[in-house]
């Protein structure tokens, strides 16, 4: 059945390839920008954002569905740009809007990892956006990803960027580990594809059986983050660079005392790459009928298209 569906995050990384697919299954697609166009033909744009009422109720007004996409890995809090503000009180202003203009069904994307006592504060927040769409009254079905790569994504250009050295350090590809040297190991993530992500999505307004409930996602892969770096060093250059700890008490330490505007990385970023986000996928794939990709798999394939560099 056809819908209007309304999608927060339309002009992200993810939201592009979830609207993609809405449209391709004969959806119209209602999107929330906040500073830019989702540059795809077909879509009906809101400007605003999720912490503003009325620009949500404008977008889901005759919306049968909505898409709740947005999220932060860095805070910005000169901005207004937190954690709580975008995960927590965020996710309950766009709930409370989807019920005011009776929108039935509900797709969240939270993250692999929330939980209430995660010691990173993203998963936290994570968590508690998670509360307010079970709590919602709503036919909700939550996803909840490990890391999601694709040929726009943060991960695959900062990784284009370390193996061809065109980003410090340049002798080498850098990982946060445990121990005074960062030799003690680090965290392993199940990397799923964005467009088996955005399946999911589009997969999930056809499907009755995934009302009320949750499904952790990420591909058939566990990789560390050395194994990541080498492989996607080999794709991208035609050979494995040297992957090397930095210890992540001392990145914890700068982070600590120094403006986040100086790093390239942030204090709930060092701690979550040390713990294993990694899951068992035999749910999503029984009830959705297909097994993700596998990252080298879809890596090649987007990276010999030209998508990637």
């Amino acid at each position: 059945m056809k819908m209007r569906i309304a999608v927060t995050g339309a002009s992200g990384f993810v939201g592009r390839a979830v609207v993609r697919e809405l449209l391709s299954r004969g959806h119209e697609v209602h999107a929330l920008v906040h500073s830019r166009g989702v540059g795809i033909d077909g879509v009906r744009t809101f400007p605003g954002n999720i912490l503003d009422a009325e620009a949500l109720a404008r977008a889901m007004d005759g919306c049968a569905g909505a898409v709740h996409l947005v999220g932060i890995i860095r805070e910005r809090p000169e901005r207004g740009v937190t954690f709580k503000s975008i995960h927590d009180e965020g996710t309950a202003t766009v709930v409370a809007a989807a019920r005011r203009a009776g929108v039935d069904r509900l797709v969240h994307m939270s993250a692999l990892g929330a939980r209430a006592d995660a010691p990173a504060e993203y998963h936290r927040t994570k968590h508690a956006g998670e509360q307010h769409v079970r709590n919602s009254g709503l036919k909700w079905t939550i996803f909840r990803p490990s890391l999601i790569h694709g040929p726009d994504s943060e991960f695959i250009q900062m990784e284009t960027a370390l193996a061809l050295k065109r980003m410090a350090p340049y002798l080498f590809m850098p990982y946060f580990g445990r121990g005074l040297l960062g030799r003690r190991g680090t965290g392993a993530v199940q990397p799923v594809y964005v467009g088996d992500v955005a399946r999911l999505f589009a997969d999930a307004f056809e499907k009755d059986l995934a009302i009320g409930r949750s499904y952790d996602v990420g591909g058939p892969d566990r990789l560390t983050w050395p194994e990541l770096h080498r492989i996607c060093s080999a794709v991208m250059t035609g050979r494995a660079r040297a992957a090397v700890p930095v210890p992540a008490w001392a990145a914890l330490a700068l982070a600590r005392i120094m403006p986040a505007s100086l790093l390239p990385f942030g204090r709930d970023e060092v701690m979550m790459s040390l713990e294993d986000n990694v899951c068992d996928i035999a749910p999503l794939v029984r009830d959705f009928g297909f097994a993700p990709q596998p990252f080298e798999q879809s890596l090649r394939s987007y990276w010999q298209d030209g998508r990637g560099s």
